[in-house]
């Protein structure tokens, strides 16, 4: 019979040590960032519609553009039945700023329109229905769902997928693996927080090129501590 593997590694470390390490993880950034998923969430937003627009907006786009251009966009559309009737040419120019504003147009009046359509002028609140909509993938998805909802879902962006590397929380470069490998470090209500705590803490001290390693409040936890 084939040898069963070690739930050792070599360096002594067993399987519930990572995981004892990745909850000390989240408690600090808990400490750090406390709220709910609402409050942590830097866009803007008064109700799910909104929310789902301004994430497709946040594509390559940051908060603080998305939240200026916000109120402007839903003064002039202020509903699914509104956005999914706007004219083309003032929708791009409402969110020109934002960056790809011809494809986030196209992406915000199809998902108005299939939201119109298929649901009634509800946001739907499933993986399957939400990521049905034009332009919506599963990060925006799991906002929508996590922020909006209050149902279990974890956002992987950029940030999140730096740190957990950096973290040693998954080795996977891949958004849906991240995700899976998170998913199963923590308890469903939690994920949307440690998503969102991830993602302020990558914008304000781990950074893409200078983490700031010397202010970080999980640095001890850190397997690239130094490294950058």
């Amino acid at each position: 019979m084939p040898r069963q593997p070690s739930t050792r590694s070599r360096s002594g470390r067993g399987r519930r040590r990572p995981l004892a390490r990745a909850r000390k993880i989240a408690d600090r950034l808990a400490v750090t960032y406390p709220g709910t998923t609402t409050e942590l969430c830097a866009l803007a937003h008064r109700d799910p519609f909104e929310l789902l627009v301004a994430t497709i907006l946040s594509a390559q786009c940051t908060d603080e553009r998305v939240n200026i251009v916000m109120p402007i966009l839903f003064r002039r559309y202020p509903t699914p039945q509104a956005m999914a009737g706007a004219d083309r040419d003032e929708l791009e120019t409402l969110i020109r700023s934002t960056g790809f504003f011809r494809a986030k147009a196209s992406h915000i009046i199809g998902a108005s329109e299939a939201i119109v359509m298929r649901h009634a002028g509800e946001v739907p609140r499933s993986m399957e229905e939400l990521t049905a909509l034009p332009g919506v993938g599963r990060k925006t998805a799991n906002v929508v769902l996590s922020v909006a909802f209050d149902i279990p879902g974890l956002p992987v962006d950029t940030h999140v997928t730096r740190l957990s590397r950096r973290l040693g929380l998954s080795g996977s470069a891949d958004p849906i693996q991240i995700e899976q490998d998170l998913c199963g470090m923590f308890p469903p209500d939690q994920w949307g927080a440690i998503s969102l705590r991830l993602i302020l803490h990558g914008r304000r001290v781990c950074d893409a090129r200078r983490p700031r390693c010397e202010i970080c409040e999980v640095a001890d936890l850190c397997p690239s501590r130094g490294k950058f």
